[in-house]
């Protein structure tokens, strides 16, 4: 019986280690033969340390000015999907810019992307997003009193920490952007601006007591606010494939921002 229990024991040991072995050589091939986010940038800009930041930049046709959105991408790095996304809106009369927030790696692998939310200084992430929204907002084509931050989970929580940073950012679109801790109007920081909240009621990674407490705050700070919780839908319900669908949440979500931003942006002197 002991004999068995050791060979059991070994076994498990041999199996869990041949798991991880796999998961991390995963992980380091797709470091280096995998995407970058490079990929997806076509702009540089410096960051505060004097890296150099990189950036897909989406501008309208014409000479402006033009207001500006800051659109912070998902766990995953900076991809594809939401380059498509920041070329939509600029089809809505935006300039805008999606930053890398991860200095270059981007991964569709969740193990990956949670070793980049848990290993990435979150004070250089701050930084580097304060200097894309100062790029941006320099742009001679942009009216930097016209700018908003937006972004999608990560990029959601981002966006809330860039307006709650920076006083001067006119509108703030947090999309499912959870762990966000707000009890008071104190926990908004700087945010005094309008802010569109867009979350799914069937997302079991924010409670809806985290919303409710944020709708709370905003009420008693007297900011112009949106939050929308749309039913039967989880985390992560809009992507760049569906947001043209109004008859579903991620359709009709990308109108309601689309509303948002034209009423506070486009037609804000």
């Amino acid at each position: 019986m002991k004999k068995a229990l050791k060979w059991t024991g070994i076994i498990l040991l041999v199996v869990i280690g041949g798991g991880l072995a796999l998961l991390l050589g995963s992980m380091a091939y797709e470091s280096v033969a995998g995407p970058q986010a490079t990929d997806f940038t076509n702009v540089t800009y410096e960051a505060a340390d004097g890296a150099t930041l990189h950036g897909y930049l989406a501008e309208p046709a014409g000479e402006g000015p033009f207001p500006a959105v800051v659109l912070i991408h998902e766990w995953w790095g900076l991809n594809e999907d939401i380059t498509k996304i920041a070329d939509e809106l600029a089809s809505e009369g935006y300039v805008v810019l999606a930053p890398d927030a991860y200095r270059g790696q981007t991964t569709d692998q969740v193990q990956r992307a949670l070793y980049f939310v848990s290993t990435i200084p979150g004070e250089q992430i701050e930084s580097d997003l304060d200097q894309a929204w100062a790029y941006v907002r320099g742009l001679p084509n942009v009216d930097g009193e016209r700018t908003a931050a937006m972004g999608f989970c990560f990029g959601g929580r981002q966006a809330f920490g860039l307006g709650a940073r920076n006083g001067e950012i006119t509108a703030v679109v947090d999309y499912y952007g959870g762990g966000v801790e707000v009890n008071s109007p104190a926990d908004l920081g700087q945010i005094d601006g309008p802010f569109l909240g867009i979350f799914g009621a069937e997302d079991a990674s924010i409670p809806l007591s985290e919303v409710e407490a944020l709708e709370n705050a905003l009420i008693e700070a007297g900011l112009t606010h949106q939050i929308i919780v749309y039913p039967g839908v989880g985390h992560a319900f809009l992507d760049s494939e569906n947001l043209s669908d109004t008859s579903q949440a991620a359709g009709q979500a990308w109108q309601v921002t689309l509303d948002f931003l034209n009423t506070h942006l486009q037609n804000e002197s």
